[in-house]
């Protein structure tokens, strides 16, 4: 058997902002959750996912480890957890870590979007499709009765279409993106694309350079360093520490830079944070470490159930 999961925009179109933002904050602890344990779940069979429009944080990290993930004209794939003083979690580290080059890094500290064909380009996408051809898929997936893999690769690749990136997707400057992101601390990333953008004019450096600049310092932190771990762990190991580092970021024990993210960008919308600490160079070692320490007597680490599956990844 195998599971169909379809990531589309039409909830959000028939909610008001007020809802949006209730869905945001009550519901993001039980979309993890399921996150979680979905994907240790789904292990054991086959899980198609149509990213037909936005595809982000716990959406991201339910879909993107599965077998089958097929993106479309109106994907939309984006980590933008630092710009709101969190860290890309639901299985991130892992699978931004293990994108072409440093292309992962460029991705969480920047939270710059990809569309659906370069989600293919980079791997993060296994099949793509046109929208209008989604119907027809899900027909002929729901008639489908097999424990092949075959068999649905056969079925997605009969409605799939051939694509590649034009010339101003972001892949084309991965040369520069290893270059700049390839560096051990997010000051040095800074100054590496601020010494691009200074001898070559380059303009996508300096909105790169805008944007890291934008969320919290903290974060790009925390988040920097939790990619280079994911790099050698696995999606178990991942998820783990993200949950570690997931309460300490809602605990306000290290900073408040989380609420602080949240109402800026999602509640008073003046898109003003006042980030503490306010800068890369008063982000301390130990704040940063605070974030990956095992969890405490009263609070019990993420338990999956792993023995229920044989992975596949």
């Amino acid at each position: 058997m195998f599971l169909l999961l379809k990531f589309m925009d039409e909830i959000l179109l028939s909610c008001n902002k007020s809802t949006i933002f209730f869905i945001e904050r009550h519901l993001w602890v039980a979309l993890n959750w399921s996150s979680f344990n979905l994907l240790s779940y789904c292990y054991t069979f086959f899980q198609v996912a149509i990213l037909d429009g936005f595809t982000m944080g716990s959406g991201a990290g339910i879909a993107v480890p599965g077998m089958f993930r097929v993106a479309t004209n109106k994907t939309v794939f984006a980590h933008p957890e630092a710009q709101i003083g969190f860290h890309p979690d639901a299985g991130a580290s892992f699978y931004l870590s293990r994108l072409p080059g440093y292309l992962g890094e460029y991705l969480a500290l920047t939270g710059d979007k990809l569309n659906g064909v370069e989600m293919i380009a980079c791997g993060l996408a296994s099949h793509y499709a046109l929208h209008e051809r989604l119907d027809l898929i899900e027909e002929r997936l729901g008639k489908l009765i097999t424990d092949e893999a075959t068999v649905i690769e056969t079925s997605l690749a009969q409605y799939g279409d051939l694509v590649y990136p034009d010339k101003t997707s972001v892949l084309y400057k991965i040369e520069t993106i290893d270059k700049c992101f390839s560096h051990d601390t997010v000051e040095e990333i800074v100054d590496a694309l601020e010494n691009e953008a200074a001898n070559s004019y380059n303009e996508w450096c300096k909105n790169a350079i805008s944007k890291i600049k934008e969320a919290s310092p903290l974060s790009l932190k925390v988040t920097l360093h939790s990619i280079r771990e994911g790099r050698f762990q696995s999606l178990d190991q991942c998820l783990a520490r993200e949950y570690r580092m997931s309460l300490a970021g809602m605990s306000k024990r290290v900073s408040n830079d989380f609420c602080e993210g949240v109402r800026a960008r999602l509640v008073d919308k003046d898109f003003a944070p006042k980030w503490d600490p306010p800068s890369l160079e008063e982000v301390s070692k130990d704040m940063v470490d605070g974030y990956f320490f095992p969890l405490g007597e009263l609070e019990p680490e993420l338990e999956l159930p792993t023995a229920l599956r044989e992975p596949y990844i």
